[in-house]
């Protein structure tokens, strides 16, 4: 069939998959995207990007500013409100992760499975002049190299936990303590079970560390996490943990 491949044993419609690319080259851009880069972007023909261009812009999903650039369309607002409609914790968690950021003044954020992948699910911004990067809703990469990443898949079932290793190979080594070896990762989660603590030292962005625990002593699928400067982090880390497990013993 023109204009389709296979993947994964499902026929997938190219036009579809670039199109869906457009819009995640332009979200990552911070003052959109021309034509020429768009092309560039998805490794397609400049024609063929003005039609793939023209169709999104029709629809709404995006539009081109007085620098004859494309942005996102108003119609990406409609799915980022049914996102985070769709996309949420339980209630309670909510007040949980907010409040944990409150008295901490640090980032503070709800971790979770879903579809087989580990997302972030809410996120509460610190009050410190000084804090860890924002991070995006729903988007959580290298869980091996961060604290809530490495509590829930100490956690999990066996299974689960060696397939979500083995779709993310090779495990990417981003700083001197990133841990990336099977054997070293299987030796980090026995001891996160037995503490009942996960940690991040500066393993995912040098400057940064973390800790997590996870909701309901591991039968939940989610982890409560706190992330900071690390010169901050080591200087209230007791602080921290002590107000962390009481959350999360209280919940």
């Amino acid at each position: 069939m023109t204009g389709s491949k296979e993947k994964s044993g499902r026929l997938q419609i190219n036009s579809v998959v670039r199109g869906v690319n457009i819009l995640t080259a332009i979200a990552r851009s911070d003052q959109g995207l021309s034509v020429r880069e768009i092309a560039e972007a998805i490794g397609v023909e400049r024609q063929t990007a003005y039609h793939l261009v023209h169709t999104l812009e029709d629809t709404g999903f995006i539009a081109r500013d007085d620098q004859r650039n494309y942005r996102l369309g108003l119609r990406v607002g409609a799915l980022a409100e049914a996102f985070g409609r769709q996309f949420s914790a339980p209630d309670y968690m909510l007040p949980l992760v907010r409040g944990f950021a409150h008295e901490t003044g640090e980032t503070c954020y709800v971790v979770g499975w879903w579809r087989g992948e580990i997302v972030i699910i809410e996120v509460a911004a610190g009050a410190n002049a000084i804090r860890a990067a924002e991070m995006p809703h729903g988007q959580y990469e290298h869980a091996h190299a961060r604290a809530a990443g490495k509590v829930l898949l100490a956690y999990a079932a066996t299974a689960r936990m060696a397939e979500y290793l083995l779709n993310h190979q090779p495990l990417a080594k981003l700083t001197e303590n990133t841990i990336t070896d099977f054997k070293s990762l299987q030796a980090e989660f026995a001891r996160i079970r037995a503490e009942g603590i996960g940690y991040d030292n500066e393993e995912f962005a040098p400057g940064i560390s973390c800790m997590a625990m996870p909701l309901e002593a591991g039968t939940a699928p989610y982890a409560l996490a706190l992330s900071a400067p690390s010169e901050r982090f080591h200087a209230f880390r007791e602080t921290y943990q002590q107000k962390l497990a009481a959350l999360v013993q209280h919940n």
